[in-house]
């Protein structure tokens, strides 16, 4: 996510990224876990996920399980936060 925001929450033990320090700016999250690593990706219900890489029943958002670094190389993962940036900023232009 070239040029993104960083935003570190100690208390919530996660670190948001977005384009904007409003939380309706954040694209995804990662939050630490005692199992791994919670790759939580906002709006995610309305985004396709043909390789079933999303969990969680959140009403907007779904998040990837992370146990390992080799998850990170999961098919479907990096075109899912793709297509998370790209709804973002259709929705800036639309002006929501």
């Amino acid at each position: 996510m070239p040029g993104a925001d960083e935003t570190v929450d100690l208390k919530a033990r996660l670190i948001g990224y977005g384009y904007g320090a409003r939380y309706a700016d954040t694209i995804c999250v990662i939050m630490l876990t005692k199992a791994g690593v919670n790759l939580g990706i906002a709006r995610a219900v309305s985004l396709p996920d043909p390789r079933g890489l999303l969990e969680g029943t959140g009403k907007q958002h779904r998040h990837v399980k992370l146990r390992s670094t080799a998850d990170l190389k999961r098919p479907g993962l990096k075109g899912l936060l793709k297509t998370a940036v790209r709804a973002w900023k259709e929705g800036r232009q639309r002006g929501s």
